[in-house]
């Protein structure tokens, strides 16, 4: 059993199954390793930025909306977060350490020196991890990214294995009208990088609260062996 799904006790009703069941598609989930015939485009990394939470929540686990089994729920927008962590063959990379964070919806990092910090939402983890499964799948609940003054809407990640760091970058919302006005994603210069860090946010398929889903797969250069 991943040590990192969502706490049953929580009446979460989305896992690897359900989320299938209700509509979710991921597509290419289960293709066989190494059936790409070329390799596929790295994903860029971008900065870490200075929001790394200074001191991680006592609740590390993966779903960002609830804090340690406590019954409110935090502002935003409801979003299922997933993807696939690959290789630059396609091969699923498995037993990878999948973090990300980001700000709650005042703008607000899990970390002292944040702004607004006086306004932190409290029931907003601010930070999750997922330890991914055989097929490279990682999974998240979390809130649709906001923006705050001088950056766009974004979710950071950073990808370990073995100890080893093996990519930090950030997805961002396709199409947001902020995007073109954000410092980090101006300075890539590669047109098709930047594509490939953008997520579409969209519905999800008979939600009757407004939940959304995301996909972004990641794919990194040599990785350490299981």
């Amino acid at each position: 059993m991943n040590s990192f799904t969502f706490d049953p006790d929580r009446r979460l009703f989305l896992n690897s199954m359900a989320w299938g069941a209700a509509g979710l598609a991921l597509p290419g989930l289960f293709t066989a390793p190494g059936a790409f015939a070329e390799e596929l485009a790295r994903t860029p990394a971008q900065t870490e930025g200075p929001f790394y939470p200074d001191k991680l929540p006592l609740d590390t686990d993966n779903d960002l909306l609830i804090v340690n089994n406590t019954i409110t729920q935090a502002v935003g927008e409801v979003t299922y977060l997933s993807g696939r962590i690959l290789d630059a063959k396609g091969n699923p990379v498995r037993n990878a350490l999948v973090e990300i964070w980001q700000c709650d919806s005042n703008g607000s990092y899990l970390h002292t020196k944040s702004g607004n910090r006086d306004k932190y939402n409290a029931n907003f983890q601010g930070y999750g991890r997922f330890l991914t499964s055989s097929t490279g799948e990682y999974y998240f609940r979390t809130i649709k990214p906001v923006p705050y003054p001088g950056r766009t809407p974004h979710i950071h990640y950073k990808i370990l294995k073995g100890g080893k760091e093996l990519l930090t970058t950030q997805c961002y919302i396709k199409g947001h009208a902020g995007n073109d006005k954000d410092g980090v994603l101006r300075g890539m210069k590669d047109a098709k990088g930047r594509d490939s860090l953008m997520v579409d946010f969209v519905p999800l398929k008979d939600s009757k609260i407004g939940e959304l889903t995301a996909k972004f797969d990641l794919v990194l250069g040599q990785t350490p062996e299981a």
